[in-house]
């Protein structure tokens, strides 16, 4: 990818799948074109992702059934982690299990602490092929972990239960822009 000084700014913010969509819900294909297009939709990705206020994006949470992410999120420590992910895969995720806020751009304004391990790690490649192997901890493992579980059709409320699963369903029920929406039945 060409080096620009702010990732996203020359892309095209797409608009959000929500809470419903069929396309949250199906695993990803894995990426085999390593060209133009796909340069552009991780460029896409950034500037939805901006625009919308995360720290993470999935390419089906704008439609594209692709396993691509984009980051720029802290860890615990408040250091910027920034990049993407084509391919990726979570080969680890261990260390304590921690129940910590988590929220996503496919639920606008809903959150629920989650459960999550500490430290996760996720290999796959670059727009351009090259090999990378990502490592994070605390809050940056549970947004490797997050977009992770969107690229095989899931989302964080798919690790709730009981309680803290029918308020989070229970709110996206109401929220405004659920019209039409359907809750995950799990």
């Amino acid at each position: 990818m060409r080096s620009r000084t702010i990732q996203g700014s020359s892309g095209r913010v797409h608009p959000l799948r929500l809470l419903g969509d069929p396309a949250l819900t199906e695993p990803c294909h894995e990426v085999t074109a390593f060209d133009g297009a796909l340069e552009r939709l991780v460029e896409d990705m950034f500037a939805t992702m901006y625009a919308a206020q995360g720290v993470g994006l999935a390419a089906n949470q704008i439609g594209v059934p692709l396993r691509v992410f984009v980051y720029d999120c802290p860890d615990d420590e408040d250091r910027r982690h920034l990049g993407h992910l084509v391919n990726p895969r979570l080969v680890e995720a261990d260390g304590p299990v921690l129940r910590g806020p988590e929220g996503c751009l496919s639920l606008p304004g809903i959150e629920a602490g989650t459960p999550r391990p500490d430290h996760a790690v996720v290999t796959g490649v670059g727009v351009t092929g090259e090999p990378r192997t990502v490592t994070g901890t605390g809050f940056f493992a549970r947004c490797l972990q997050h977009e992770c579980d969107h690229l095989d059709g899931g989302l964080y409320v798919d690790h709730l239960t009981g309680l803290r699963r029918r308020r989070a369903l229970r709110a996206a029920a109401r929220a405004p822009w659920a019209a039409g929406a359907e809750a995950p039945g799990r």
